[in-house]
């Protein structure tokens, strides 16, 4: 039996991930200051003896547990919250954390937080907690000359992505262990290995229409991606010789279709791309002008047209003249932009931030998924020869909550039944994958 102890507990990612894997444990306390964290966490695990509201308040046990986890609030680093870093006062929830450990000298330490964590002031200050908790190493490297209150411990610090351990979401998050310098030190991060689990394999079958955008809604964000193609911003998707006989070339790469490709607009002397079957392709900076070496031959599923694959859309408040500013009080406009990549887009507090589309086409209406085509400002196949075909046969909807847990490798036994779908949505994108934390824990001579 090993005793844990949890700060900004959330949901209880941790505490799945102990019982997933069978690890004995007591909670010696967990602290979280939102009720509906509070009503999921007690719904699955109990109310803990020790539940404190606010980490300043609660008391430090004397007696070292095992396994300290913490994820102090990510949105002062992160795109979502302006990335105000340090002068956003939960930016310095670090360093209560910090003294958690030089006071109660836990045996492993597990911090997580978003990847923008790195780059917030130019790095400085993930290199003040990489000072502050690595006193003894960093990486396997000793530390000469640790700072005075630096915590003795043997640290490694790494961004892990869910999709390479068996989830399919790009979440990229950054992790920090710590091991007590009389420990055996002999961590190493958990390997990688292919996705197996696809888009398609965490859809409920069933979706209640509440969770469909109206047809208002829909035609809305066409009219706004006709204007902007009018105004030449962004890319123009057409589909080529849909209806000729179809010819095929072998490459090193195998067969392809010669005459049903997409053309992806890019600054080649033809001034497009052509996309087949197999291939990816990159949208980023969709108004440059420069930008080329956008399809990728045979290195993703992108463009397939069987039934077994789906594309997952965000709605994004985007500046109207600069896709790419988001400075507070802006003249945005809320578009719909895709990933491509087979996996969802991170699972945030916002639920916009995640849709499930869909396309049916007119000859083969059972068969959903038929085609892929885009619909924002920058993707728009409006050279198809059904123009109407977006309007009439799109269905954009929203991922379910249960959905949204799924993709936080959450088991439908898990209970979110406590709370509104509003907060249910929140805690997920506020939780950490399962199974990430699996890994890790797989790690630790726990």
């Amino acid at each position: 039996m090993i005793n844990v102890a949890s700060d900004f507990s959330g949901v209880g990612a941790f505490d799945q991930a102990l019982r997933r894997l069978n690890i004995k444990y007591r909670t010696i306390f967990a602290c979280d200051m939102d009720n509906y964290a509070r009503a999921i966490y007690t719904a699955n695990y109990g109310e803990p003896l020790y539940y404190p509201f606010d980490v300043y308040d609660r008391k430090i046990p004397k007696k070292s547990v095992d396994i300290y986890m913490t994820s102090p609030p990510c949105q002062a680093f992160s795109l979502a919250g302006k990335r105000k870093g340090e002068t956003d006062k939960r930016g310095l929830l670090f360093y209560n954390s910090h003294q958690f450990i030089i006071e109660n000298k836990p045996r492993y330490f597990i911090f997580e937080n978003v990847k923008g964590l790195l780059s917030d002031a130019s790095g400085r200050t993930f290199q003040i907690w990489v000072d502050m908790l690595g006193g003894k190493s960093v990486n396997g490297n000793p530390v000469i000359f640790p700072r005075e209150d630096a915590a003795p411990y043997h640290i490694y610090h790494k961004v892990l992505n869910a999709k390479h351990y068996g989830v399919p979401q790009n979440r990229e998050r950054v992790f920090i262990i710590g091991i007590r310098d009389d420990v055996d030190n002999n961590f190493n991060w958990p390997k990688p290995y292919p996705l197996k689990k696809k888009l398609k394999d965490i859809l409920e079958k069933d979706v209640d229409k509440k969770f469909y955008l109206s047809d208002k809604m829909l035609n809305g964000f066409l009219s706004h991606a006709e204007r902007q193609i009018e105004k030449g911003n962004g890319f123009a998707f057409s589909p080529s010789c849909i209806d000729s006989p179809a010819r095929s070339i072998t490459t090193n790469s195998g067969s392809r279709n010669t005459d049903n490709y997409i053309k992806v607009k890019s600054a080649t002397k033809k001034g497009y791309e052509k996309a087949y079957t197999g291939d990816s392709v990159n949208l980023s900076q969709p108004d440059s002008k420069t930008r080329r070496g956008r399809v990728g031959k045979n290195v993703a599923q992108t463009l397939d047209t069987s039934c077994n694959q789906v594309v997952i859309g965000a709605f994004r408040g985007r500046s109207t003249e600069n896709l790419s500013d988001r400075t507070q009080g802006g003249h945005t406009q809320q578009i719909l932009e895709i990933n491509h990549n087979l996996t969802s887009n991170t699972i945030t507090s916002v639920q916009k931030d995640n849709v499930e589309v869909s396309i049916i086409d007119t000859a083969h209406r059972n068969e959903s998924l038929r085609e892929y085509f885009h619909t924002s400002p920058s993707l728009l196949s409006r050279d198809y020869k059904d123009p109407k075909l977006l309007k009439h046969n799109s269905t954009i909807r929203k991922l379910t909550p249960r959905e949204c847990f799924r993709l936080m490798d959450f088991p439908d036994t898990f209970d979110i039944s406590k709370v509104s779908n509003t907060q249910a949505y929140k805690q997920a994108g506020n939780s950490i994958v399962v199974n990430v934390l699996c890994e890790i824990l797989n790690k630790l001579n726990v």
